[in-house]
Formats: C-alpha cells, structure tokens, sequence
C-alpha cells in the first residue's frame, strides 16, 4: 500500500465510495484503515452507536496519512446510509451521481430530494480523478437476513448502476465478533464458523456479488490498541479493493 500509485496519470488518487444501510460501520472502517495503516487506533470519521440514524450527513473525502509529508494515494468516500423511508437517508439518485463524480466534497445530503445541477454541491465537469473507482456495500453481517426489503431494493438499484458503468464492486460483513461468540473469543475462528458462511452466501444471492468479493471485517470499535490479526483482516480487503480499482482505471 505504501508504494501503491496509480499508473494512470488522470488520477492522483484511487476513490473507493462505501454505502449502506445506516449503522452499517461504513465511517469505522475507514477508521479501522487509518488505525491498521498508522499503527495506532484513531477516530476521524466521526461515528455515532445511539441514534439509529445517519451520523454521516455530508460527502466527505478521506486522506490517510503516510508519513508527514504525504498520504497514501487512495482516498475513501462516506457518503449518507441508506433506509427504508423515502424521506430518510440518502437518496440512490445521489450515490448515482456520485458514481459518476457529479457530487462535490463537502456536500450536505438532503433526505427530502436528490442533488440537481443547479446545487452548488453539483460538479457539471467531472474528471476521472473526480469520479468513483471502487464501489463497496457495507453491511452487518447480523443484519443480512433481516435487511429491509426497501433498502435491499435501494442496494441493488445502486449495484445495477455502478455495474452499468463499470465500477468493480466488494462487500464488507462487519462486526463479525457480534454475530458470532467463537469469533469474539478468537478471531483465528472467522472463517471456521459454518454461521458466518451461510451469511455470506445468503448476501450473495441477495445482491449478486460474488463470494469472493464479499469480505467479513471486524473494525477497530471498542480497542485502545492494534493488533496484528484485525488489521490483517482489514488491509486485506483494502488491497482487494485496490487491486480491483487499479484495474478500472487502466481500462478507462
């Protein structure tokens, strides 16, 4: 990741764009990124366990650091989760147009109405820099079988556009030590459990993604320090993430 650069020189920095449903862990896994790559836990997006509703309300870009000098040259995109009421949560019309860089940084989400070309938050001229690479779903995995059937909709309505453009697209099943106790005792047992394999083929069938695109995570929640078997866990899924964007960009 350190001497990762894209060789495409229209851009300065592979965008991975993470939606979901609302309390998915969508800003603690760009916490848990930051924490595994610095060695230390840190807690920049801001995240909220309380609410029940989107504690991300703006389209925010995240640098992480490398050393003091520079940052590492791919970037995250949290964007507003999604629900079941229209009137709540991010509009799919929004993720659409963020896929295609039309959504400036810095822009607060409206739940009654999409972004127009006549917001100040909207980009008429989008570069490829501007525009998202990577697409990830995230999502609990304890939440899979009981997923509202309006936000599976709204998931798939996404995936379908981000297909059509040609965005490769991953999964991240978090909080994997909720769900499952073996897990929460000894990590090493993540991908022993019978019952953390049967969520994610059931999510893959939901969706479509493929298993092998469909990663289970914990994030960095309740640490004070890193550890070695977490942050391989999550710098795994980011390299694949990395690799799959690498590859876009070369076919643009």
């Amino acid at each position: 990741m350190k001497s990762y650069q894209p060789r495409n020189k229209e851009v300065k920095h592979l965008r991975i764009l993470l939606h979901g449903p609302v309390g998915a862990g969508k800003s603690s896994f760009i916490n848990s990124v930051d924490s595994a790559l610095r060695g230390i836990v840190t807690d920049r997006a801001e995240t909220d366990a309380t609410s029940g509703k989107s504690f991300t309300l703006k389209y925010k870009t995240y640098k992480i650091e490398k050393d003091h000098q520079s940052f590492y040259s791919f970037v995250f995109n949290d964007i507003m989760g999604l629900e079941n009421n229209a009137d709540n949560g991010v509009h799919v019309e929004d993720i659409k147009l963020a896929l295609r860089g039309h959504v400036k940084d810095g822009y607060k989400f409206n739940p009654y109405g999409p972004l127009t070309k006549n917001d100040q938050g909207y980009n008429s001229n989008p570069s490829l820099d501007d525009k998202v690479h990577v697409l990830v779903c995230v999502v609990p995995v304890s939440s899979v079988s009981r997923l509202d059937d309006k936000v599976v909709q709204k998931l798939r309505e996404v995936r379908l556009a981000a297909s059509d453009l040609g965005i490769p697209q991953l999964a991240i099943l978090t909080k994997v030590d909720q769900a499952c106790p073996e897990v929460r005792s000894n990590i090493h047992n993540l991908h022993k459990s019978k019952k953390l394999k049967g969520q994610v083929e059931k999510f893959s069938a939901m969706l479509g993604i493929p298993i092998k695109s469909i990663f289970l995570v914990k994030n960095y929640e309740s640490e004070i320090s890193t550890s070695d078997d977490i942050s391989r866990l999550i710098l795994t899924t980011l390299r694949q993430m990395v690799t799959f964007g690498e590859d876009y960009i070369n076919d643009m």
